[in-house]
């Protein structure tokens, strides 16, 4: 596995398992952060190559584009229900 993938996934389960302990509930839920951490880090790096910023990389990743992109991704799927 190329190493800046491996930081990605291990990034952005660190990102979906501390919002779980922040905000709590069941293994669903933690599934759900997971699933979420997951993709909006892969969507925000997806917009850190398209932009083409290179400010705060660690190796291939876009540290500031994919943690935002996790943490917006989060926030929706945290929204309460009506």
């Amino acid at each position: 596995m190329p190493p800046a993938i491996l930081l990605a996934v291990l990034l952005s389960t660190a990102y979906g398992a501390a919002f779980h302990v922040w905000r709590g509930g069941d293994r669903r839920r933690l599934g759900l952060f997971l699933v979420a951490g997951w993709v909006g880090f892969g969507l925000g790096q997806l917009l850190g190559l398209l932009i083409s910023w290179n400010g705060a990389m660690l190796g291939e990743v876009h540290l500031v584009e994919a943690t935002l992109g996790s943490l917006i991704a989060l926030l929706v799927v945290n929204r309460p229900s009506a």
